[in-house]
């Protein structure tokens, strides 16, 4: 699944989610900001700056429920900001004219979900970023030395 397609379900998600100030965002708004919160440069996830939220707040286990075939962990709204980060949870609610409890709501909603969809099957975003990692292996060998 391509980014954008990635990107565009969220944005479905955060449309449809329990709050009123999310319904009637525009589609391509919400993607465009989603992209700037949890992508990068070159087209796909920044798993980079997870994997950093996951190291410094012990949020291994649930972001890694995302990522595997079982059922995906909810994470609350102050953990979404814990994994995220405060300065860039208020400039995508300040990018979308949302309060920042309603983007916490809405990420927290939507985040699991796209990861999940980004990381799922063969030849997804996931392969991509692996293969130019040098494969698992060499992810892993990168993991490690963040983490030493």
């Amino acid at each position: 699944m391509e980014l954008m397609d990635l990107l565009k379900m969220g944005a479905s998600l955060i449309q449809g989610n329990s709050d009123d100030a999310t319904t009637g965002l525009d589609t391509d708004t919400l993607a465009n900001a989603l992209g700037g919160l949890i992508g990068n440069n070159e087209g796909g996830l920044d798993l980079g700056a997870l994997v950093g939220g996951l190291s410094q707040n012990g949020l291994g286990e649930i972001v890694g429920s995302w990522l595997g075939n079982g059922e995906n962990a909810s994470i609350s709204m102050d953990q979404i900001t814990d994994l995220l980060g405060s300065d860039k949870i208020s400039e995508f609610a300040s990018n979308l004219g949302l309060s920042e409890e309603s983007a916490k709501g809405a990420l927290a909603e939507a985040l699991p979900q796209v990861v999940d969809q980004a990381t799922a099957g063969e030849g997804g975003i996931m392969d991509e970023m692996l293969a130019q990692v040098g494969g698992p292996s060499g992810a892993m060998d990168m993991l490690g030395k963040m983490f030493r």
